[in-house]
């Protein structure tokens, strides 16, 4: 007689598949009971506490040797591919700066001296010529027209030397000459070939230093006939208001 499995059959597919939901239900809370919950996210309005895992938090890891002197050698050759072009930019604009002001130094000085240079040149000239028309008049005088010769004299001269001429020529000179009826006569020697009757010894712009050559022809009782006297004298020249001044006479 054959064998039925009518009622069995049921049976056996009902244990396999309470025996796999079983299973299904375990791992669940076995996953349940090993992972922490996922916290509630934060609602406006509400503070949330998270509770910390029980071995702490976990620092990040530190960067090694190796990582911090990559990052030290990055670091230096961006600083140097950027700062590269800035110092370039400074330096260039303090080169520019110091030739500028060197132009401009430059530019002062040789405007100065071109400046100077003419005014010099001028100085020279008319002082040569203010010392050749002064000295004839002022080593002149005769002894009939003192006050005359010596008033002339002094519109030729400037400074302490106008003054110290007309105390020279109160005391010593202007009774000497009444005393012995003397006569003198300057005149500035004729240039010959190759040797100036006057010259330049030093020039700026107010000051001109002029040496002459000097015929003085002198007469009085203290002498018989004409006495000449060929002379180098140096007269420094100031530039004044009126002109050109005689500042002092020296006999060489």
């Amino acid at each position: 007689m054959p064998k039925t499995t009518t009622g069995r059959a049921p049976a056996s597919g009902t244990r396999r598949t309470m025996t796999a939901a079983a299973r299904a239900a375990a791992k669940r809370a076995e996953r349940g009971h090993r992972e922490p919950a996922a916290p509630e996210p934060t609602v406006a309005g509400r503070t949330v506490l998270i509770e910390a895992p029980k071995n702490g938090w976990e620092d990040p890891p530190e960067p090694s040797l190796e990582e911090f002197e990559e990052f030290e050698e990055f670091e230096e050759n961006a600083s140097e591919d950027g700062g590269q072009p800035h110092r370039r930019r400074l330096l260039l604009t303090a080169v520019l700066g110091v030739l500028l002001v060197a132009g401009l130094v430059a530019v002062a000085a040789l405007g100065w001296q071109y400046w100077d240079g003419r005014q010099t040149e001028s100085a020279r000239a008319q002082a040569l010529t203010a010392a050749r028309k002064a000295a004839p008049v002022v080593l002149s005088y005769d002894h009939r027209r003192l006050d005359k010769d010596f008033a002339a004299a002094r519109t030729h001269l400037t400074g302490d030397f106008r003054d110290e001429y007309g105390k020279t020529t109160k005391t010593v000179v202007g009774p000497t000459a009444k005393k012995y009826r003397g006569v003198v006569k300057a005149t500035v020697a004729a240039p010959t070939t190759g040797a100036p009757s006057a010259s330049i010894v030093s020039a700026s712009p107010d000051r001109v230093v002029v040496l002459l050559f000097v015929n003085q022809v002198t007469e009085s009782t203290q002498v018989s006939g004409a006495r000449v006297d060929l002379n180098r004298v140096r007269m420094t020249m100031t530039r004044t208001a009126d002109g050109w001044k005689v500042s002092a006479v020296d006999a060489l």
